[in-house]
């Protein structure tokens, strides 16, 4: 009973019949109809105009939207706990060839503009110093937290009013998605750029960077070629996004995902560390319990010394959740 993390989910059976589906001859890279399609596709998800393109990672996905905002001597504004800086090994300042990364702070490793402003307030205006070029959010965060759409507003103000880029990291954008039962374009709001996760939600090795500005866009399709990650048959990427789109299924995985969590979270009252509102909990637990629990057939990360993260996915059996939500009471 697996809850190590989404990453570990199957592939879902849609997107392996739309790869079979690609299966035949069409002109290379992202010249394919496929790919060619997923802008108009995006276009009516988000409700304006964007530019879509594939990449194999979200980490490719993060640091090549970053890359067209963020000059080598400028900085991205963003959580210290943030997946950019703690989980993508040095990638962002190898794509934006050594700007760095300006931390903030944020309950629930979120955000807020009193949080930005604490950071780029005191930055002098001169060449001796890193000028913020971007800021960065996670959509849910890193503790599994969602971004309400007037919180996501209230970030763009002050990026406008500083001039700096909005990019949005949502590897799990679904689930904030479902938890805050609102539109994909409410959620993402007025962000310059979006890194769209699928891979976490069902898909195989398919991440959308969904520009809403086509000039970056056009200096993205360069970078991702540099990059390495303009695959010769691209069409298979973009079929496992169509796949995801087509009847909502990234929205649907999302859900099962998101009420997995909640039955779970339901058993842990005050051992949990933060408020689920996505597929990820945080729970206090002490080791001899965690091994109790490992005991039982659970697989879940250590989260500190006394604590576990359980993440729950897309194909998540509801007796598998119910088992745990029991075994987590009875501790």
């Amino acid at each position: 009973m697996q809850f190590l993390s989404d990453n570990a989910a199957s592939v879902h059976p849609a997107v392996w019949e739309a790869m079979r589906a690609a299966d035949n001859p069409d002109a290379p890279y992202d010249g394919d109809a496929i790919s060619a399609s997923l802008d108009e596709k995006m276009s009516t998800l988000f409700g304006r105009e964007c530019a879509v393109l594939w990449v194999a990672t979200g980490t490719a996905a993060n640091c090549l939207a970053l890359a067209t905002m963020v000059q080598p001597h400028g900085g991205v504004v963003c959580h210290e706990e943030a997946h950019i800086e703690v989980d993508e090994g040095g990638a962002p300042g190898f794509y934006l060839h050594g700007a760095k990364l300006l931390l903030a702070q944020g309950e629930g490793a979120k955000l807020t503009p009193e949080g930005i402003r604490a950071v780029i307030d005191p930055i002098r205006d001169d060449v001796h110093q890193v000028q913020p070029h971007a800021i960065s959010i996670t959509q849910a965060s890193e503790y599994g937290r969602s971004y309400r759409p007037a919180e996501v507003q209230a970030i763009a103000a002050l990026a406008k009013e500083r001039g700096l880029g909005f990019h949005m990291d949502g590897a799990r954008f679904g689930n904030a998605v479902a938890f805050l039962d609102c539109s994909a374009g409410e959620a993402a709001g007025p962000v310059d750029a979006l890194s769209f996760g699928f891979v976490k939600n069902g898909g195989m090795t398919a991440e959308a960077i969904v520009f809403f500005d086509d000039e970056a866009a056009d200096i993205a399709r360069y970078r991702r070629k540099r990059a390495g990650h303009l695959q010769s048959k691209g069409r298979y990427l973009a079929a496992q996004i169509h796949a995801m789109l087509d009847g909502d299924v990234w929205l649907a995985n999302a859900r099962h995902a998101n009420a997995a969590a909640a039955e779970i979270a339901g058993a842990c009252g005050e051992r949990l560390m933060h408020p689920v509102e996505a597929n990820e909990l945080f729970v206090r637990c002490t080791e001899a319990e965690r091994e109790a629990l490992r005991g039982q057939g659970f697989g879940f990360y250590d989260w500190g010394a006394d604590a576990a993260r359980f993440v729950t996915a897309w194909n998540t059996r509801e007796e598998d959740a119910r088992a745990l939500a029991g075994a987590i009471a009875s501790l």
